[in-house]
């Protein structure tokens, strides 16, 4: 069972501020790995969903987000929620777009993370999970 995912950040303020200001998500438990990291669980609080941030302040750089395909945010007020996104440090990567019942757009988080973010016009179903003919 699936329990949470955890992606590296380079600026744990910034991306704390990012995932909780921007996209909504609580800020919970953080603390430090045996390693010398520093953790941080951001929880849904709609869904429970987790994401924890890990941030290695003495660790060599990474590549921008090659290794993680995206993350997926259901959002209300798909526009604004771009709009905010942007000005939390989000970059547009894909422009917002209908598919089927559903409005989405894919940005980067301050850290070139992709996150797809997306409302529903119609279909209580996931995009991804939507039948293509």
């Amino acid at each position: 069972m699936l329990e949470y995912t955890g992606i590296r950040v380079r600026d744990l303020d910034r991306s704390r501020r990012f995932y909780t200001e921007g996209l909504g998500l609580a800020a919970g438990r953080t603390g430090r790995m045996a390693a010398g990291g520093v953790w941080l669980e951001l929880t849904d609080p709609a869904t429970h969903a987790m994401l924890e941030l890990n941030f290695y302040p003495d660790a060599p750089p990474y590549r921008e987000g090659d290794e993680l395909d995206h993350l997926g945010f259901r959002v209300e007020g798909l526009d604004a929620t771009v709009a905010r996104l942007i000005g939390l440090g989000a970059r547009v990567r894909i422009p917002a777009f209908r598919e089927a019942d559903t409005r989405l757009a894919f940005l980067s988080d301050p850290d070139g993370i992709w996150i797809e973010v997306y409302e529903r016009v119609g279909s209580d179903e996931p995009p991804t999970s939507q039948a293509v003919d």
